[in-house]
């Protein structure tokens, strides 16, 4: 069976279903031979949007009400016919006992670990996951051209471990900051008034007494 990158192995596929035509190699796992190349498919961005969103959305309602006509009417002829409402019903049972919830499929954007690219067969392929908390949702899709459209013709979902995150900055150990203070007011300066001379003082003494001065004789 084919296994997405990030899964816990193969009790951790939730689903993978049966498929027939010339995909039913690759869904069991055995590449075919073929001298043609994979080459990128020419869709924009919110066609690979729509794509992703819509199938793993009506996976989501057959989940949440146990009826999978919607999924099963939404896909190519090969798809609908190898698998029926029972049966797609017995495939996901296993994700109707976890009650996993892909609703946040609708509001995250998906990171993509394998560009749309058209295989050999003609089938459009593209991979990858919703990260999540505290898992994540891994998907992988095929998708076959039916009147001008896209249906798709496979899907596998797979869940995994969170993306990991990077560490927290390690905090840099030192002498601890100074606590700020509050700088004193500045005190206003005096106001000078006009500036009056005085005579120095004199230090009497010891011993004398102020006499006065006689005149000399004439």
């Amino acid at each position: 069976m084919t296994r997405l990158p990030g899964s816990r192995g193969a009790a951790a596929l939730v689903a993978l279903l049966t498929l027939t035509g010339p995909s039913a190699t690759w869904a069991q796992g055995h590449p075919q031979e073929t001298q043609q190349l994979p080459r990128p498919a020419q869709i924009d961005r919110n066609g690979v949007l729509i794509l992703i969103r819509s199938t793993l959305l009506a996976l989501q309602h057959g989940n949440e009400t146990g009826n999978y006509t919607v999924l099963r009417d939404l896909a190519a002829p090969g798809f609908h016919d190898a698998n029926t409402a029972a049966r797609l019903g017995e495939i996901f049972a296993s994700q109707r006992t976890q009650k996993l919830d892909l609703s946040g499929v609708a509001v995250l954007d998906p990171q993509l670990t394998l560009l749309p690219q058209i295989e050999s067969n003609g089938l459009l392929h593209l991979a990858g996951f919703f990260p999540s908390v505290p898992s994540q949702v891994n998907f992988e899709l095929l998708f076959a051209p039916v009147d001008g459209r896209w249906r798709v013709f496979g899907i596998s979902v797979v869940i995994g471990s969170a993306a990991p995150t990077a560490p927290p900055l390690p905090q840099v150990q030192g002498a601890p900051s100074p606590t700020p203070t509050s700088k004193p007011e500045p005190k206003p300066e005096p106001k000078h008034g006009p500036r009056r001379a005085t005579p120095p003082k004199t230090t009497p003494r010891a011993g004398s007494e102020d006499k006065p001065v006689e005149s000399a004789p004439q």
